[in-house]
C-alpha cells in the first residue's frame, strides 16, 4: 500500500518543514513525501531540491489553477498555502498516484510512527483531528480554546488524511471546489481558510473517523486538558498515549505565551518545545529572509496590502481588466480610481 504525505508552505517556512520530513524519514523511509511550494526562491539562496529531506517538489503554479496570477493575487500568504492543498489532493486521488494520501502542516514533526493511522485506513475513508477532545472546565481555557475553535473550524487542519478512493475521493473533490473559490480569512463571513469548511465533513460524507487520541496534534490550544510525561526509556506519552505528532504552531514569543499558559508546570512539555528550536534553528538558511514570500509584491517590488487583494477578488470587472494584477495596471488603477487614490 503506497502513502504520499505532502505539506504546503513558502520558503520562510522551509526550516520547518526540514525538521517535518526529517522525522518522517525516521519512522517511514518508504512512504513518498511531497513539498508543495508556493513561492519563488529568494534571490541569493540555491535551492536545490535533490539536497532536501523530501522526496519531490510540485509547484502550486504547475496545478492547473487558471488564471494562476488572477487567482493568486486573490489571497495573502496563509490563505493561498491552505488553497492549494485541496487541488493537490484532488490530483493525487484522479491520478491513482498513492492509496493513501496524508497532509501534515510544515510546523509539525512525528515523534512516533504513524501506521495507526494507515489501519483506522482500512476501516475508514477520512480521518480528522479535532481542536479539543476533552471539555475545558477554567474559564480562561473556554475563552482562548474553545471559542476560538467555533470561529476557526473544529478540526485543526494542519492534519487529514484519506483513502484516495470510495469517500476519500469524494472529499478531495468537494475540498477542491470550496478552496478554489472560497479560501479565505473572512471569519464574519463564516470562513477561515481551508478549516472551517471541514466542519461539514460528517455531515457530507460517510467512512468519516474523528481521532480522539490524545497523541495526535498536540499544540497550545490543547494542552488545557493533555498531561505530556517521558519515560525512562525516552517515550513520549500524552495522557498515557503515545505521542504520534506535535503540531508547533506560533514558533516566537506568541507560541511561547500560550504554551507557557496551559503547560504550567508540566516541564515535558518544555523539553519538547526546546528540541523543536533547536532542530529548526539547525535547518533555517540565512539566506532567506525572514517571512519571505515572493508574491507579496507588485512585479516592481512595492508591497501589496490585504485592501488590494479583497476588492480584486470581490469585483470580477477588475479581475477582467487586470488578469494580471502583479504588473502595473492594477496598481495604478488602484492609486488613480480606488479606495487608494490621493485627492
Amino acid at each position: 500500500m503506497k502513502v504520499l504525505v505532502y505539506s504546503s508552505f513558502t520558503f520562510s517556512y522551509l526550516n520547518r518543514a526540514r525538521v517535518l520530513y526529517q522525522t518522517l524519514r525516521r519512522f517511514h523511509p518508504d512512504w513518498e513525501t511531497v513539498a508543495l511550494i508556493t513561492d519563488e526562491p529568494p534571490p541569493g539562496f540555491s535551492f536545490d531540491p535533490a539536497a532536501e529531506p523530501f522526496d519531490r517538489v510540485v509547484w502550486a503554479k504547475d496545478l492547473g489553477i487558471e488564471p494562476f496570477r488572477g487567482w493568486l493575487f486573490r489571497h495573502d500568504v496563509v490563505e493561498v498555502c491552505t488553497a492549494v492543498k485541496g487541488p493537490f489532493l484532488h490530483q493525487v486521488c484522479e491520478a491513482g498516484e498513492a492509496d493513501i494520501a496524508i497532509y501534515l502542516d510544515p510546523d509539525t514533526a512525528l515523534f512516533a510512527p504513524l501506521d495507526p493511522l494507515v489501519e483506522m485506513l482500512q476501516r475508514d475513508d477520512i480521518l480528522l483531528t479535532p481542536h479539543l477532545i476533552d471539555p475545558n472546565d477554567d474559564r480562561a481555557a473556554i475563552l482562548d480554546n474553545d471559542l476560538s475553535a467555533s470561529r476557526t473550524g473544529i478540526f485543526n487542519l494542519g492534519f487529514v488524511a484519506i483513502r484516495t478512493t470510495g469517500e476519500g475521493a469524494r472529499f478531495a473533490r468537494w475540498w477542491n471546489d470550496r478552496l478554489l473559490a472560497f479560501c479565505y480569512d473572512d471569519i464574519p463571513s463564516g470562513l477561515f481558510v481551508d478549516q472551517k469548511w471541514c466542519d461539514h465533513v460528517p455531515a457530507l460524507f460517510d467512512r468519516v473517523k474523528v481521532v480522539r487520541d490524545p497523541g495526535y496534534n498536540v499544540a497550545s490550544w490543547n494542552l488545557s486538558t493533555r498531561k505530556v510525561a517521558i519515560t525512562r526509556e525516552g517515550e513520549i506519552l500524552v495522557n498515557g498515549a503515545t505521542l504520534r505528532f506535535w503540531h508547533f504552531t506560533k514558533l516566537g514569543p506568541t507560541g511561547d505565551v500560550m504554551t507557557k499558559r496551559y503547560a504550567g508546570d508540566n516541564f515535558e512539555v518544555y523539553e519538547v518545545w526546546r528540541w523543536y528550536k533547536e532542530a529548526v534553528a539547525a535547518a533555517t538558511d540565512p539566506a532567506i529572509p525572514e517571512r519571505w514570500w515572493a508574491h507579496g509584491q507588485f512585479d516592481d517590488g512595492a508591497a501589496i496590502a490585504k485592501p488590494q487583494r479583497v476588492l480584486y477578488r470581490e469585483r470580477a470587472d477588475l479581475q477582467a481588466a487586470f488578469p494580471d494584477p502583479f504588473e502595473g495596471g492594477y496598481q495604478a488603477w488602484w492609486k488613480a480610481e480606488g479606495p487608494g487614490r490621493r485627492g
